[in-house]
């Protein structure tokens, strides 16, 4: 009997898109232990952990700062507040993100303006941002999806030409590399999730700013805190959003292994590229082998309901980031006439394939052997 006639012998069996069991399973001792000192200290907020990692997570980026804050969500929402950004102010960035990308912008009282993505990156089209600058705009916010990275040294020359700050949301390209320098290193500030399924995650909620500038992380501090400069002190307001001691311990030993992850993760991608590029699929595009991280293996396809449908029958999980445009959720009305059509038309035929460092070689093979049944 083979391994796909064994697996679907297994009335549970299924390839999930995530597989956090299998990372438990690997590290689950060293993890066990991590918790269990942090429990035993007593101590639970702004602890030894959350400064250790600070350092070690700022050393991998290449950065001088790192704060670590409550989620992705906060890092993006934390960073613009540093910069000053309200009321009157506007931030370009993209539609076919994740709502928080626009929602940082939003609480902060500024207004996104959407710029269109690239066809084939599915990142931020530089070529449409400076049609729509103008003289409220502040910052820029490029997102570094699925893994990929945006064109930053086009969009750096923009906001250095115009005055203008960046904001990284690289809450999917952790370990990304852009000629020599990762995502999170190359704007004013990084913005980071560690969502449970990101390519490093806690177990929970969390997040991190980076920065070179030491004026903007200790805001970024005193914003996480409360807005206090000391105990009883509040110089602004601010919000409660601390990465707690038990996240701060389990990333950093899950840190260590993040470039072996994602190298595996480029195995795997190669893997699928080279048994679907026979098919009518469109294809990630590759870029830098150091420049993709793959959060997300995003395939195109016009029928593509139809072959998550069947996959799912097959017990192969699938998922769609995201099916509808930012501007063209309920929340987000004032927007509906705004016409993006490179974004409007992707979200129609995108699909993400399982694509975990945890993924064998032959659940890979699988993978690809019922996409190709269901083009046939």
């Amino acid at each position: 009997m083979g391994y796909w006639e064994d697996c679907r012998m297994n009335t549970h069996w299924r390839i999930p898109m995530a597989h956090l069991q299998r990372e438990y399973g690997s590290l689950g001792n060293r993890l066990q232990l991590a918790i269990f000192q942090v429990l035993e200290s007593g101590t639970f907020i702004q602890g030894s952990q959350l400064g250790l990692f600070e350092q070690e997570f700022s050393e991998y980026i290449g950065v001088n700062h790192c704060i670590g804050v409550n989620s992705g969500s906060d890092a993006l929402y934390l960073s613009l507040c540093a910069l000053g950004v309200g009321p009157g102010d506007e931030v370009i960035t993209v539609p076919n993100s994740f709502i928080a990308s626009a929602d940082a912008i939003v609480r902060c009282g500024a207004r996104p303006v959407f710029v269109d993505v690239e066809k084939d990156s599915y990142c931020m089209d530089f070529e449409w941002i400076e049609k729509h600058i103008t003289s409220r705009t502040k910052v820029i916010l490029p997102v570094h999806l699925h893994g990929k990275t945006a064109k930053m040294e086009e969009i750096v020359e923009i906001a250095e030409n115009h005055s203008l700050w960046i904001v990284e949301d690289a809450c999917q390209s952790h370990g990304a590399d852009i000629n020599g320098r990762r995502t999170g290193s190359i704007g004013t500030l990084g913005c980071f999730s560690f969502y449970p399924t990101k390519n490093i995650g806690c177990y929970g909620d969390g997040g991190a700013i980076t920065t070179n500038s030491a004026d903007l992380c200790q805001r970024c501090r005193i914003y996480r805190d409360y807005g206090r400069v000391d105990r009883y002190s509040h110089a602004v307001t601010g919000i409660n959003s601390r990465l707690d001691e038990i996240q701060a311990a389990v990333l950093r030993i899950k840190l260590e292994y993040l470039d072996k992850w994602n190298e595996r993760r480029r195995t795997i991608a190669m893997r699928y590229i080279e048994g679907l590029e026979r098919t009518d699929l469109v294809l990630p595009a590759e870029g830098s082998q150091k420049g993709h991280v793959f959060h997300n293996f995003v395939i195109r396809h016009k029928k593509r309901d139809e072959i998550k449908e069947k996959l799912s029958g097959k017990g192969i999980e699938s998922a769609i980031h995201y099916p509808i445009p930012i501007h063209l959720q309920s929340s987000y009305q004032s927007y509906r006439n705004t016409r993006l059509p490179v974004s409007e038309r992707i979200c129609n035929e995108i699909l993400s394939l399982p694509v975990n460092p945890w993924l064998t070689d032959d659940e890979t093979d699988i993978v690809i052997d019922q996409v190709k049944q269901c083009l046939s």
